[in-house]
């Protein structure tokens, strides 16, 4: 099981199910009110194909890597990465959170078409400014 504890401040564990964990980043702001729910950052740790479903019919072999994923929004993804091991993949989730909560995470990068108010609404939660 992951500690949330370990997490970067304001990240949360969304669920943990056999080969898939879901980390979120202060849902408690990102309710559609405060901040778009759709741009809740999420992480992803799975286990095979990082875009399968979860319970789909494919079955995952049990020596495919395993990846994580940080997403800003349902389309835009900031990293993807692969891991031999669960606890490689476990650890890497733990260091983007850490990374992102700490603001050493550039999300503005990966932006297509510049989102400024919401940016400059991001950086002070995340303690950027």
């Amino acid at each position: 099981m992951l500690d949330e504890s370990a997490l970067g401040e304001g990240w949360t564990v969304w669920s943990a199910e056999g080969d898939r964990v879901v980390l979120v980043y202060r849902p408690d702001v990102f309710d559609g009110s405060t901040f778009p729910a759709p741009c809740l950052p999420t992480v992803y740790v799975a286990r095979g194909r990082p875009n399968r479903r979860p319970k789909s019919e494919h079955r995952t072999r049990r020596d495919a890597a395993w990846t994580v994923t940080l997403r800003l929004e349902p389309d835009v993804e900031h990293s993807s990465k692969r891991y031999d091991s669960r606890a490689d993949a476990i650890e890497a989730a733990r260091r983007v959170t850490e990374g992102f909560a700490d603001g050493e995470i550039d999300y503005r990068s990966v932006y297509q078409v510049p989102r400024e108010a919401y940016f400059e609404r991001l950086d002070e939660l995340t303690g950027r400014k």
